[in-house]
């Protein structure tokens, strides 16, 4: 029997007019003159000039750079497509159940541009969007499991701030903001595994923007719109218990100190990086042979078990959310980079038979700092020969909370993920400047990557 998915798909493409019962014909043709009627009396509704001037002009409009290139784009559109890029490797940092930078720092860029932000003003939105993800995020958990991608569910509500905070609305305006963009939220899970993965980060980029500038043109929103019984939290709750009544802790504590941010040096998900990472360490001196394996127990929060879905990767996209694919690289590979996310290396026959010998087990201990993680992992192996090789208690890997990136480790990423745009002195131009945001007078003052769209991209990309 065929997926529904499918079904629904070739019904699509197979349905003609001729089919359509001709009892219908009548009411179908009603629907289209009354919408059509409605549309015109409602033209002179203040949504109909919000709208308009907010979102429709401003389309062709060259105001913001796409990706810090000279390639100019409406400040929506260079959001959209910078954060759909950055989460296209599944490269990018991680926190709180999804990826916040990858949604933040491109709405920021964009929209800094066209409103001529600082760089203290630019830092200051990132960290209030963020807090505002912390605030909404606490409330309930394991939105994976109900098949959401928290990062669009929560990263649009967090860009919606970041962005009420750079036009500097007021108190109604700002929540305003976050209240239109609960009305953009969403992302399903069952995407992860394709590119539509990195377009739900994009999505929640343009959306949040968009919906700080509905807030700054007067659009209005449900005042209760994340509280009210059937808002925000109770749509995307896994099991329709959240936290709807307690006070905000925002502007009384900061969730970034005990949230950290987590980087990463390896292009895929983040909850099979210490699996990896231990199993190189657990295997450096000796050479296994991948035949004299027998298998590979590898213990992990449930919660990480349940987005590492692909057990026999074919693609790229379906390596980065494999723990079979991470423990196959480290004794087959050595090394987890881009290069080795490859289709034509996750297809190879060596690593394809490998992959049935690598056991998930979820276990239920949680880590308080982002409980989709455990507190540790281990990996077991079991040789045919009867030996048995153990990692241990994994408590972090470099990137990590308790294992921060040292300034020369993320500059080895930043090269190394330049080399095809930049050259070496650009990128160390680029880099710098990154490094000192907040003394920057403007976004402005962030290099330009002439060119780099000229080969890659068609000009039009509104």
């Amino acid at each position: 029997m065929s997926s529904l998915t499918a079904e629904i798909g070739q019904f699509l493409a197979n349905v003609k007019y001729e089919d359509l019962p001709l009892e219908v014909l009548p009411m179908v043709r009603d629907a289209f003159t009354d919408t059509v009627a409605v549309v015109m009396v409602g033209m002179d509704q203040p949504v109909a000039e919000i709208v308009q001037t907010t979102l429709v002009e401003p389309s062709g409009v060259a105001e913001a750079r796409a990706c810090l290139s000279d390639l100019r784009v409406a400040a929506p559109s260079a959001a959209l497509l910078a954060g759909a890029i950055a989460h296209s490797l599944d490269y990018d940092d991680q926190s709180m159940s999804g990826h916040p930078s990858t949604v933040l720092v491109p709405a920021i860029l964009a929209e800094a541009e066209v409103l001529g932000s600082t760089g203290q003003e630019m830092m200051t939105a990132y960290v209030a969007g963020y807090e505002v993800w912390c605030e909404l995020w606490r409330r309930d958990r394991g939105y994976h499991a109900k098949g959401w991608h928290p990062t669009s569910v929560f990263g649009v509500m967090a860009v919606a701030a970041a962005g009420a905070v750079l036009h500097r609305l007021q108190a109604e305006r700002a929540a305003a903001a976050v209240a239109i963009a609960g009305s953009h939220a969403g992302g399903i899970f069952s995407n992860f595994g394709s590119m539509m993965k990195g377009y739900h980060a994009g999505m929640a980029a343009r959306f949040g923007l968009e919906a700080a500038r509905l807030a700054a043109a007067g659009m209005t929103a449900g005042p209760d719109a994340i509280e009210n019984k059937q808002g925000f939290l109770m749509a995307f709750s896994t099991e329709r218990t959240p936290d709807l009544t307690s006070d905000s802790r925002l502007g009384k504590e900061w969730y970034l100190p005990k949230h950290k941010i987590q980087f990463k040096l390896h292009p895929t998900c983040y909850f099979l990086h210490r699996s990896f990472n231990a199993t190189v360490k657990m295997l450096e001196g000796r050479k296994i042979d991948p035949e004299d394996v027998e298998s590979v127990e590898v213990r992990m929060g449930r919660g990480q078990v349940t987005v590492l879905v692909y057990d026999r990767p074919q693609t790229r996209y379906e390596a980065e959310f494999s723990g079979q694919f991470g423990i196959a690289a480290a004794v087959i590979l050595g090394k987890m980079g881009v290069p080795e996310l490859a289709d034509e290396v996750v297809q190879q026959a060596d690593l394809q038979a490998f992959y049935p010998k690598v056991k998930l087990i979820p276990i239920d201990e949680v880590d308080e700092r982002d409980p989709v993680f455990s507190t540790y992992e281990s990996v077991k192996m079991t040789l045919r020969s009867g030996e048995v090789i153990e990692s241990g208690p994994i408590l972090t890997v470099p990137g990590q909370a308790g294992e921060p990136l040292t300034r020369e480790q993320m500059w080895g990423k930043f090269r190394e993920c330049t080399a095809e745009t930049h050259s070496d002195d650009e990128a160390r131009e680029l880099f710098d400047a990154l490094q000192r945001i907040d003394s920057l007078p403007s976004a402005a003052s962030i290099p330009t990557a002439a060119g780099l769209f000229e080969s890659r991209l068609a000009t039009n990309v509104q």
